[in-house]
């Protein structure tokens, strides 16, 4: 164990090696948790979140987190083509059977919300509540332009304090309150050391996931995906600044199921870090709500 999780490696279905941080112990008696990150991030964005639900005082936790294909510590696939939803949602269901995880709370990031909403499709009886964190049925070309514009492309630092400054420059602003301190931390999650080099810590293959994007196209709506989550409960976290997940989607999410948890975060954009005090404390309630919520 380092940093207070352990490293465990499970095989996909097409044998290629994925990469899973662990948080707890797995025989925890609470709800398990899973997270899933956002297209080009890895497990890691989750530590904080992680460590404070596996140690919870009261209900502490087994919690996973994932790190896709081609992504963090998870082996690369020399066909590109295998960086999509179908082939992710596979991966993730051979990751829950690994770990014996049959139902949990899913905190799904962006990509990872996608991919909530597929499993819950897929396999139901999986999911004992969602976290969509700045992701929902309609998600804005404008912010998937701005993601396909460094995908694949970031500059190779020679720091991570050089690091920090490449991502400070790309998402200062919608994060316009991080720190100095929050930006390297940033940059450690970004990037990885190979060799004597720092590099973006994920295939740059995986630009070709938004190679057909079109500005002038909007993406089809997920309505009937979100709909796959109508019988568990749904929290939607949105950065305040967020070019992905609008207030307007939001409010229609609500409309249509008038018991989501909602909740804006002020002065960051996509995605919400889910790194202070506060926001943890929201998750763990919802977490908390969905264990009371399912029938024993």
């Amino acid at each position: 164990m380092s940093d207070g999780f352990t490293s465990r490696f499970v095989t996909a279905p097409d044998g290629l090696r994925l990469h899973v941080r662990v948080y707890g112990a797995r025989t925890a008696p609470a709800l398990p948790v899973v997270c899933l990150p956002g297209l080009a991030r890895t497990g890691a964005d989750f530590h904080t979140l992680a460590s404070a639900l596996a140690a919870d005082a009261e209900r502490p936790r087994h919690v996973v987190a994932v790190d896709y294909r081609g992504r963090g510590r998870s082996e690369y696939d020399g066909n590109a083509d295998h960086y999509s939803l179908p082939v992710e949602l596979s991966d993730l269901m051979s990751t829950l059977t690994a770990f014996g995880i049959n139902e949990a709370v899913f905190v799904g990031t962006s990509r990872g919300g996608i991919l909530a909403m597929l499993l819950a499709a897929a396999r139901p009886s999986a999911i004992a509540g969602v976290v969509l964190n700045d992701i929902g049925p309609v998600i804005e070309t404008r912010g998937l332009m701005r993601i396909k514009s460094y995908v694949g492309k970031l500059p190779q630092p020679k720091s991570f304090a050089e690091g920090a400054e490449v991502v400070r420059r790309l998402f200062a602003a919608q994060f316009p309150k991080l720190t100095a301190e929050d930006w390297l931390a940033f940059a450690r999650r970004t990037f990885t050391e190979r060799g004597d080099q720092l590099v973006a810590d994920y295939d740059p293959k995986l630009a070709n996931t938004l190679a057909n994007l079109d500005p002038a196209r909007s993406l089809p709506p997920l309505w009937r995906e979100f709909g796959a989550l109508a019988r568990v409960p749904v929290m939607v976290i949105r950065g305040a600044n967020s070019d992905i997940l609008s207030a307007a989607t939001v409010a229609d999410m609500c409309a249509l199921r008038g018991d989501i948890v909602a909740v804006e975060v002020p002065d960051q954009g996509h995605a919400p870090l889910l790194a202070d005090d506060h926001i943890i404390g929201r998750i763990g309630a919802f977490v908390g709500g969905c264990e009371s919520a399912v029938p024993h």
